[in-house]
């Protein structure tokens, strides 16, 4: 019998929670190690690369993966355009990239990044080898064969990293990660996509109809990756290079904690929406919608107040008193990374009803504002900058859910019914949580303890509360533990 759609996105969420938190484990004990053998100034020369290979990495796939996931039935010769359009693009943006990298180097006053930067920039080129069979496999629902082969490419590149920096090759051990993982990814791609083979036929009739759709979603992306990265340009111009390795470090750990639900929801959102719009029953995307929201922030509010409470003794235990430094960006980035798996579920709506203008439009205004309120502050230093950063984040949710949210009729009372609970809740738990253990002083009993009451004190009051979103987590568990 033919999973239903309920079934299909639960075992979907399962898979996706296992691919995000092997992911993030895995990223936590590699991270740490390198962090030990590294330096904030290693970090800081690789960090400042980000933007400029996840823009070009943008333009490559220009929006058509999400093209290929809104159309209901996309065949052999849509995925074929789309790889051919990929690879093109990838060329191009490597050859650009390659020749500015003397640029590059001059902007940042760091001399070495010409050779660095065109390591880093051949993943531009080997990434655009599997975003077609990465749109199949999402298209697919395939969060099973995701986890594993991340897993896979996690620890070969971590292996590899960690064996580089141990040999002293500082940076050049993050820059062969990077490639290593890109790499051993689109590898696992070409395994389980095995009902269509890329051909060098050059037909991009298709793409030239995913255009229209296609192009705002390019131009967000750019926008979203320029908004997520524009602190690390501004503090690699302004900052000596530690204090970028510092931020870089911060805003690391801050992204691998909130993507560890970004992308447990992102995996299947759209997918799972486009689905429930086809529905006769018209409220029932509304419905699926505000669960997922309620899924969202059910695990988000906690882990990342959570990691703010902790991330003094985290930093120290883990990885020394050498990154102390970027502790305090790490709790700031830490209050509004709890909010940003709502983005996800805001742009995957958009996105799911065929508004990919909304979704241009609203991360346009987003980037400009960014921008401008970021410029104001960057004469009142890193902390201040980073603070006027995540606030506005917060606020900018309101335009989101005002122009999103009518899409499927989502009120803002619905929108605070779904969210507020699970945010007060949390932040009281943390609260009560640093109160209990302020007294203490070692910080190897400090960490723990504080992570078992927080987890108990959050349990017990959901329990109280009776949410239903994790009674029913409670029964999915245990269904699969039956299994």
């Amino acid at each position: 019998m033919a999973e239903s759609l309920k079934e299909r996105t639960a075992r979907g969420l399962f898979w996706g929670a296992m691919n995000s938190g092997s992911t993030q484990v895995l990223n936590l004990v590699i991270g740490i190690v390198l962090a030990r053998l590294l330096s904030p100034e290693d970090y800081g020369i690789v960090g400042v690369l980000t933007i400029f290979t996840a823009i070009a990495g943008d333009l490559q796939s220009a929006g058509f993966t999400q093209a290929l996931i809104n159309i209901p039935h996309p065949t052999k010769r849509e995925y074929n355009s789309v790889f051919s359009f990929n690879v093109c693009m990838s060329l191009l943006m490597y050859a650009i990239l390659f020749f500015c990298a003397p640029l590059i180097a001059r902007f940042f006053h760091q001399d070495c990044l010409v050779s660095v930067s065109r390591v880093v920039f051949l993943t531009i080129f080997v990434s655009a080898l599997g975003i077609a069979h990465g749109g199949y496999m999402t298209k697919n629902m395939m969060n099973k064969e995701f986890a594993i082969l991340g897993a896979v490419a996690l620890i070969s590149s971590g292996i590899a990293g960690i064996t580089l920096a141990a040999l002293g090759f500082s940076y050049w051990s993050l820059a062969w990660q990077q490639l290593i993982y890109v790499t051993i990814v689109n590898l696992g791609r070409y395994y389980y996509v095995k009902d269509w083979r890329p051909s060098l036929t050059l037909d991009f009739q298709p793409v030239k109809q995913m255009v229209p759709f296609a192009v705002k979603i390019l131009v967000t992306k750019i926008v979203n990756t320029t908004s997520n990265n524009i602190l690390t340009v501004i503090f690699g111009r302004l900052f000596p290079i530690r204090q970028v390795g510092n931020y870089s470090q911060a805003f690391k750990w801050d992204t691998m904690a909130h993507s560890l639900i970004s992308n447990t929801v992102g995996q299947l959102a759209q997918t799972v929406l486009v689905e429930s719009s086809e529905s006769e029953d018209d409220n029932r995307e509304l419905r699926v919608y505000r669960k997922m929201t309620r899924f969202t922030v059910f695990l988000s509010m906690p882990l990342m107040f959570g990691l703010a409470l902790v991330s003094r003794e985290f930093i120290l235990i883990t990885i020394g008193s050498a990154w102390l430094d970027c502790v305090p960006l790490l709790q700031i980035l830490c209050i509004s990374g709890a909010f940003m798996p709502l983005y996800v579920m805001y742009q995957n709506l958009a996105i799911s009803q065929g508004r990919s203008d909304i979704y241009m439009w609203l991360n346009l205004a987003q980037i400009a504002l960014q921008i401008s309120i970021i410029l104001a502050f960057a004469r009142y230093g890193m902390i201040a900058m980073v603070t006027a950063y995540s606030a506005f984040l917060l606020l900018w949710l309101l335009p989101w859910h005002l122009y999103t949210g009518r899409l499927i009729r989502y009120r803002w009372w619905d929108a605070f019914k779904d969210v507020a609970p699970f945010t007060v809740i949390a932040a009281i738990t943390m609260a009560v949580t640093y109160a209990c253990t302020m007294s203490i002083e070692s910080i190897y009993v400090l960490l723990p303890l504080r992570i078992l009451i927080a987890t108990l004190l959050y349990y017990m009051a959901l329990h109280l509360a009776g949410a239903e979103i994790m009674k029913e987590c409670e029964g999915f568990v245990r269904g699969v533990c039956k299994k």
